[in-house]
């Protein structure tokens, strides 16, 4: 009997984390009008485009750091730079920035698909 009320408290967490899946996951327009994948992995989110030039290309992974913002490393797909990277949700917008040494970033609008 214990061992039936364990796997089914078990089977209800699992089923209860699937439904509650990051508001920041999904599939996101880009600035330059290509679809962004973000997917959860592992504790993090990786970043894959999946339309455009770069299709299939990985440009990120963010972290989550508390109400709505991410933290992490993006990359501009055309010259594969790879720069510090903050990302801040408010409703179905994200704000992607990529930053070198702090001080000069630049940000692009995301609006979710």
């Amino acid at each position: 009997m214990l061992r039936r009320i364990t796997v089914t408290a078990a089977l209800s967490l699992m089923l209860a984390g699937t439904a509650l899946a990051d508001p920041i996951e999904g599939n996101w327009k880009t600035d330059s009008g290509a679809i962004a994948q973000i997917a959860a992995s592992g504790g993090s989110f990786m970043i894959t485009l999946r339309s455009g030039e770069h299709n299939g290309k990985r440009i990120g992974q963010m972290q989550p750091a508390g109400s709505g913002k991410y933290k992490g490393k993006i990359t501009d797909p055309a010259n594969d730079k790879t720069y510090s990277g903050n990302a801040t949700l408010n409703g179905n917008s994200l704000a992607m920035q990529g930053c070198v040494a702090a001080i000069f970033c630049r940000t692009q609008n995301w609006k979710r698909q």
